[in-house]
């Protein structure tokens, strides 16, 4: 949700899959399907960018914080202007998760 037609820019991966440089128009969405690991160690971090900030890495998926956040539905994030925001299955909110570096 960066409006005015912001464009962005996502890379996300983990140790094992990467998934690619994604360029995300204003208002569309990426997704991916994965399975966490028997250690429970599953790690997904993105590096974003768009016009207010060049470069921004973020995890996407931490076993130890996602598991029960995030729920059976996965894990969903909206980008706006002042951050990140995290949509909590739990409680339906989204939770303000990331702020952007001044």
């Amino acid at each position: 949700m960066l409006g005015s037609g912001r464009n962005m820019s996502l890379h996300c991966q983990s140790k094992d899959n990467d998934l690619g440089k994604q360029n995300i128009a204003d208002g569309n969405e990426f997704g991916w399907d994965f399975s966490d690991n028997v250690i429970g160690t599953t790690l997904f971090f993105c590096d974003l960018g768009w016009q207010n900030v060049q470069e921004f890495h973020f995890n996407a998926y931490s076993f130890a914080r996602d598991r029960v956040r995030c729920g059976d539905a996965g894990c969903s994030w909206l980008v706006s202007v002042e951050g990140i925001y995290g949509l909590n299955g739990q409680t339906g909110f989204w939770e303000f998760m990331y702020q952007w570096p001044n």
